[in-house]
């Protein structure tokens, strides 16, 4: 080859390589149907750009990108940037009548999405009914230029999305839900990357594969964009080094398992050996399995599976020719912790702590001025005159499931969204006493439990919040028709989860175990079975913030409600106006 013709094609490569790593400003996602085959039947399936999982999203820390979603889809729907904090801006936060009405078919949302501090791995979703379950993506979020990671530099990063698939429509499998009062029909499957891997039928040609070489360091975008299940993920013979959680980082946590809750993320180093740890065998799976503790409550108890598989060294013909290995890849029998291993799930989740230095600095609110106390619970409504007990009430003792914050369990309004109705000062909407403690105090983990307790309130219950209010909120679990974990998220804000506990919840005795030097900060946390977590936070984001347990079953029976953070005195602590083409009710 000519000089020349060589230095054209070092320029050709260096502008590609400039276009791959460079962050866009603006994206266009185009939702519509798309065929897809799993687990031997193909349906149709509501995408992003055809594309399942989604396309990903690379910024860096403090950009704002311009998301221009087109609807061609047969059905109502929104986005939403979850973690993202969106100062000032919810109207493009996303949940369905909190804060938009949904985009219609045939119509178009310009959506401006502002990152302030967070760094390292989000992700959006749809958040209309259970469409999420096809609609998603990783957002990758990389240190403000001219920084660096707070880790050595590396080789190659890959997101790693769980799921779940259902042979079914998925707005099927929830309408069948909703009508019958009792629990959703399972999963057929889990997913990575939107394969179920090889231990499902069907499914073994499409297995993911993470092709690696030696001695290299990868980072890992875990993403549990699971609907209904807390996950435990293992990868056989390779530990992994926590490196951040929900956008922000931590400190370094070496582990050869994580536990990830619907709506989390993590971000996790894997350093590949010097040789493969099996010289026999270049292969070695990465695994996902529910990880689920209630009592008569179902859920997939199937194995999703990838492969990581090691580069054959001196094989530069390409990574088919080098990957042709043999023998079954390895699987981590000993270090994926089995379905209720409760132990191994709430150690990892209280070994997690902030990075804390001086670089990454944190403000753990110490002064507390409003405190909320809100017991999460599974509740039940008695059977509605003229149902069908067998076919709409299918809860316990023929009733129909629901769940509460509080004891209220929340109604989404439906003729136009929270955010709006503040804004534009409409009345009737909402009622703003969403109750800071439960009605009524008893043994909320206790074994029997008066069957009186088990009715909620409906209502549209918001809380307001003064701005720069300092927020200590603690989740209470209680056992009230089954106890179980569950992943609480709140919209608009990062948050330090300063305390963990089994039981209900001692303020004079478990106030003194707080973490108020490193505690992690989150957007999504997993509260224990019959047990309590505390969070706190600074009421500096104005707008209309949706909070709710992230498994979608308890979403849909009421475990929600909505923060309201009035505006600050000055204009940069102010709510921004309303764009000019919000979707209309």
């Amino acid at each position: 080859m000519m000089f020349g013709q060589r230095l054209a094609c070092l320029f050709f490569l260096m502008f590609m390589f400039m276009n791959c790593t460079q962050a866009s400003t603006h994206y266009n996602f185009v939702v519509k149907e798309a065929p897809y085959t799993r687990l031997c039947s193909t349906k149709n399936i509501l995408t992003i750009n055809g594309k399942f999982p989604g396309p990903t999203i690379r910024v860096h820390k403090g950009d704002t990108i311009y998301v221009r979603v087109h609807n061609k889809g047969n059905h109502n729907i929104t986005i939403h940037w979850h973690g993202v904090k969106q100062p000032r801006n919810p109207w493009s936060d996303g949940p369905e009548y909190i804060t938009q009405c949904p985009i219609q078919p045939g119509e178009t949302f310009n959506q401006k999405i502002i990152f302030s501090n967070e760094e390292g791995t989000l992700w959006w979703h749809a958040h209309s009914d259970w469409l999420r379950a096809t609609v998603h993506g990783a957002i990758e979020i990389f240190p403000k230029k001219g920084t660096t990671f707070p880790f050595p530099k590396p080789h190659k990063q890959i997101p790693i999305i769980l799921g779940e698939w259902w042979k079914k429509d998925i707005l099927q499998v929830l309408e069948e839900f909703v009508v019958s009062g009792g629990q959703p029909n399972v999963s057929d499957a889990f997913t990575i990357n939107g394969q179920p891997g090889d231990f499902y039928n069907c499914s073994k040609p499409g297995t993911f594969k993470l092709v690696v070489e030696q001695n290299k360091r990868y980072l890992l975008r875990i993403i549990n964009a699971a609907m209904n299940e807390i996950l435990f993920f293992s990868i056989a013979q390779h530990n992994l080094t926590v490196v951040g959680i929900d956008g922000s980082y931590t400190k370094p946590l070496t582990t050869n398992f994580i536990t990830i809750s619907p709506g989390q993320t993590i971000d996790a180093l894997l350093q590949t050996a010097m040789s493969p740890p099996n010289r026999n065998n270049r292969q070695y799976y990465m695994a996902a399995r529910a990880y689920s503790t209630g009592v008569n409550v179902t859920f997939d108890n199937t194995t999703t599976t990838a492969i990581l598989q090691y580069k054959i060294l001196n094989d530069t013909v390409n990574d088919d020719v080098a990957c042709r290995l043999t023998g079954q890849p390895l699987f981590p029998y000993y270090d994926l912790p089995y379905y209720n291993d409760t132990n191994s799930a709430l150690n990892f989740v209280t070994s997690l702590r902030s990075l804390a230095n001086q670089d990454h600095p944190i403000n753990v609110p110490i002064e507390i001025n409003k405190h909320i106390f809100s017991t999460i619970s599974i509740n039940t409504f008695p059977c509605p005159n003229g149902y069908n007990v067998n076919d709409t009430c299918q809860g316990p003792n023929g009733t129909r499931l629901a769940a509460s914050m509080n004891n209220i369990s929340f109604v989404f309004p439906n003729k136009i969204d929270v955010l709006e109705a503040y804004y534009f000062h409409i009345n009737g909407i909402v009622r703003a006493n969403f109750p800071i403690f439960p009605p009524l105090l008893f043994n909320f983990t206790g074994d029997f439990l008066p069957l009186a307790l088990q009715t909620p309130m409906n209502g549209t219950r918001v809380r307001v919040l003064e701005y720069g209010s300092n927020v200590e909120l603690v989740f209470q679990g209680t056992n009230l028709v089954a106890g179980i974990d569950h992943p609480m998220h709140l919209h608009g804000f990062s948050f330090y989860v300063v305390g963990y506990g089994l039981g209900n919840f001692d303020p004079k005795r478990d106030e003194l175990g707080y973490n108020l030097v490193d505690p992690p900060l989150q957007n999504t946390v997993m509260v224990p079975k019959n047990g309590w977590a505390t969070i706190r936070f600074a009421a500096t984001n104005p707008g209309v913030w949706f909070m709710h347990c992230h498994l979608e079953r308890h979403l849909t029976w009421g475990m929600d409600t909505v923060f309201i953070v009035k505006n600050g005195k000055y204009k940069q602590a102010q709510l921004l106006p309303p764009p000019p083409d919000m979707p209309p009710c």
